[in-house]
């Protein structure tokens, strides 16, 4: 074989073998970007139901313990975050 086929020859495997190392990094990222995405979507899930969780109990304590009659739990809550803010801190 000849010095000039032989050079052919090495720079069509080593094309190959790019070739073939970029499909696997292409794959492998896509696949890492998969697992992020499902990992990220699931906390996000996770992360609202605790809040929506917490507000209701929230609201339920609210409702139970601090209004009063006729009052709305929000206008329940205004008017405990204005005393809380008008007390001057000094509990």
């Amino acid at each position: 074989m000849s010095d000039k086929k032989i050079k052919e020859t090495g720079e069509k495997v080593e094309q190959g073998v790019v070739n073939a190392y970029k499909k696997i990094e292409n794959g492998v990222v896509s696949g890492y970007k998969k697992i992020e995405d499902g990992v990220v979507g699931g906390y996000k899930k996770i992360e609202e139901g605790a809040v929506k969780g917490f507000n209701k109990v929230s609201d339920k304590f609210i409702e139970k313990l601090f209004t009063r009659e006729g009052e709305s739990v929000e206008d329940a809550k205004r008017r405990l975050s204005h005393e809380d803010n008008s007390d001057g801190g000094g509990r």
